[in-house]
């Protein structure tokens, strides 16, 4: 057993902060989240995961500047535009909390929005689910959906741009 250098004292764990640990690590899983931190009482826990994505494409696909599939027929293909930042665009719509986001109140139903809806304020524009809860996330503003940046099923953090109206 390794000994515990004597200008530390050694920490220790109780029931109660294991079952906390526990906790914690099964939220990781069911909210699809990478890392957790809280701090009670004087005692801070953080969990966290690292998760590998590895990125792979039918050997029928040519790859076409990155990981884009060319279109059929396709012989020059125009470069991909450059990566801009939405979180600064005026008409973004930020996530306002960490969660999954989904197009549609439920499987195979219709999106609430597409790119070139118009939509009006507090309509709904899609549902975050965080700790099974679905939150519908309203339009700030009037407009037009000019970009939805969020895949369906996707998982989002704070802040990050979810769709640009304009």
């Amino acid at each position: 057993m390794a000994r515990q250098p004597d200008n530390k004292p050694a920490a220790k764990f109780t029931s109660e902060d294991s079952a906390l640990i526990r906790e914690l690590a099964l939220l990781l899983d069911e909210t699809s989240l990478t890392e957790i931190e809280i701090e009670r009482a004087g005692l801070r826990v953080r969990v966290a995961r690292n998760i590998s994505i590895a990125a792979s494409m039918p050997a029928s696909l040519p790859a076409v500047s990155g990981l884009h599939p060319a279109p059929a027929g396709a012989a020059n293909p125009a470069p991909d535009p450059p990566v801009t930042d939405f979180a600064d665009h005026p008409g973004v719509v930020p996530s306002p909390m960490v969660g999954t986001a989904y197009w549609a109140p439920e499987p195979g139903a219709k999106p609430f929005i597409e790119v070139g809806s118009k939509v009006s304020t507090g309509q709904t524009l899609l549902i975050i689910e965080a700790m099974k809860t679905m939150n519908q996330i309203p339009s700030p503003r009037a407009g037009t959906v000019t970009q939805i940046l969020v895949e369906d099923g996707q998982p989002v953090e704070f802040g990050e741009p979810l769709v640009i109206i304009e």
